[in-house]
């Protein structure tokens, strides 16, 4: 029931599917099906050709969730190369991201402030998207006459996103076509997705999660994708149960926050839901086996962990549908793909042995782009080298137990401390800055830091200066003020000893 036969660009994916099936409804209203979806997409790709967009020019969008998102991303992929911005960014993460992936075009919504773009030459064509209120999808003011027609390969990169760094800025991790339509098969392969599926994207759009998992997989099946704004726990309920979803998927994070409300409003007693979902999903952090018990209680649907990186194009294991076993604790076992443990001298281990996990398939990037440290220590003999500390069991489940990198997890976003240390440097009164993950019962992780100071200055004060450089999600909510940072006997700074070191004192 798949679309990606014979598929080599993402736009295929649209072409192939059932035209008169539903591919996209907004709780607003709006219905598209597929052949109207393409239509917009064939627009979108002659106003972008217009303004002179070929093959491999990149083009950031600074978006919401919304279906102008779906529209102008697949259409960016098909024509050149798309690059999504977390909307949330400030202006000066919005000029980092823009000058390193040298974006030629940036989308931006009809609302959106366009003096956070002031530092743009005149070379870099913004275009303003706008959208009706039946859900036609147009850029501003752009001529969308027939153009060149000529389209991106399998093998150019469709999408290029950034990965944190412990040590340096985030990482150009470029994912060709070829990449996600892998990533995507082994996905629908997985959860068995059909053309009567019904997923509800409550993951940002401008991450591998909500791009290829939520609705990617289910587009290249013919199903249909729900795009609310963002995720909301007070209609997850509403929404399920009027779209007759089947599935979604979402951080650990967000499935707490909607078990706490359906708890809230059971008043006490074991809730119980009755819907049309075929099981839940949950990525991109450890979920509580308590969590996962609560999930299938409430919906009677089996809860399905899986592992995914950007750098994978997503998904590398899950734990699999009934009637195979899904073990909570794990996630699950390789979805098309080759995962093993390795140790620090490259050489492989056997089941039960604990080390770093490291990935091999079609789904996994060659290269970082333009970063040749990085790539000398992330590959090894073919092997890419995931960074995360784990153990395969006799049947193949890969557990996780750690992070060798130093990223902070918070409910899935990683940050680089890295970023967060040099937002603080910035401050007149900061001699020292050290950005690390404390724990966290509702986001796993978030992010803290420890300074040292030249003149006195408030903890609030600091935080609110770096709330003017990084995005919310960035910002340390607490800041140690300290004497000196621990340092290890070679004087190196290690964020996890600085963690320690500050909770036990």
């Amino acid at each position: 029931m798949s679309n990606l036969n014979n598929a080599n660009i993402l736009m295929d994916v649209i072409k192939n599917a059932k035209q008169d099936n539903i591919a996209l409804k907004t709780p607003e209203g709006i219905t598209l099906t597929y052949a109207n979806v393409l239509n917009q997409i064939n627009r979108i790709n002659n106003q972008l050709q217009n303004i002179g967009v070929t093959p491999g020019d990149r083009i950031a969008m600074i978006l919401p969730n919304a279906i102008e998102t779906v529209i102008c991303f697949i259409s960016a992929a098909s024509v050149g190369t798309a690059a999504p911005l977390n909307p949330g960014y400030k202006r000066d993460e919005l000029e980092f991201y823009l000058d390193d992936t040298d974006a030629k075009v940036v989308i931006v919504p009809e609302d959106f402030d366009h003096s956070n773009l002031d530092f743009l030459n005149g070379d870099v064509n913004v275009a303003t998207v706008v959208v009706t209120d039946e859900g036609e999808v147009s850029l501003k003011d752009v001529d969308d006459t027939f153009s060149s027609g000529v389209y991106a390969s399998s093998d150019d990169v469709a999408l290029v996103l950034h990965t944190s760094g412990t040590t340096s800025r985030p990482k150009r991790v470029p994912l060709k076509h070829s990449n996600l339509l892998s990533s995507i098969s082994n996905i629908a392969d997985t959860y068995n997705l059909n053309n009567s599926d019904v997923s509800l994207c409550v993951m940002p759009l401008f991450h591998v999660h909500g791009l290829v998992a939520s609705l990617l997989s289910t587009l290249a099946t013919s199903g249909t994708v729900v795009i609310p704004s963002g995720f909301n726990p007070l209609r997850m309920n509403q929404w399920i149960s009027d779209f007759n979803v089947t599935w979604y998927t979402a951080v650990p994070t967000m499935h707490q926050t909607f078990v706490n409300r359906i708890k809230s409003q059971s008043k006490g007693e074991d809730a119980q839901i009755n819907s049309e979902l075929r099981f839940i999903r949950s990525c991109s952090s450890s979920l509580a086996p308590i969590l996962m018990d609560d999930l299938e209680s409430i919906f009677q649907v089996p809860v399905l962990e899986a592992y995914g990186m950007t750098e994978a194009s997503h998904q590398m294991s899950s734990n699999p549908l009934p009637p195979s076993d899904r073990l909570p604790g794990s996630v699950g076992t390789p979805t098309g793909i080759e995962i093993a443990i390795m140790d620090e001298e490259g050489n492989l281990l056997e089941n039960h042995e604990l080390g770093e996990v490291v990935i091999k398939g079609k789904n996994v990037i060659d290269a970082y782009e333009d970063n040749p440290e990085a790539n000398s220590t992330a590959f090894t003999n073919g092997w890419f080298r995931t960074g995360d500390q784990g153990v395969i069991d006799d049947n193949g489940y890969l557990s996780l137990t750690g992070r060798l990198k130093e990223l902070i997890n918070r409910s899935g976003e990683k940050i680089s401390p890295r970023e967060i240390d040099e937002a603080l440097m910035d401050h007149p009164n900061v001699a020292e800055a050290v950005a690390f993950g404390a724990p966290s019962s509702v986001h796993g992780e978030e992010p803290s830091a420890a300074v040292v100071l030249s003149e006195e200055v408030s903890e609030q004060e600091l935080i609110s200066f770096v709330r003017e450089k990084l995005a919310n999600f960035k910002c340390p909510r607490r800041i140690y003020i300290v004497e000196s940072i621990p340092r290890t006997a070679t004087g190196k700074i290690q964020r996890r000893l600085v963690a320690e070191e500050l909770a036990s004192s």
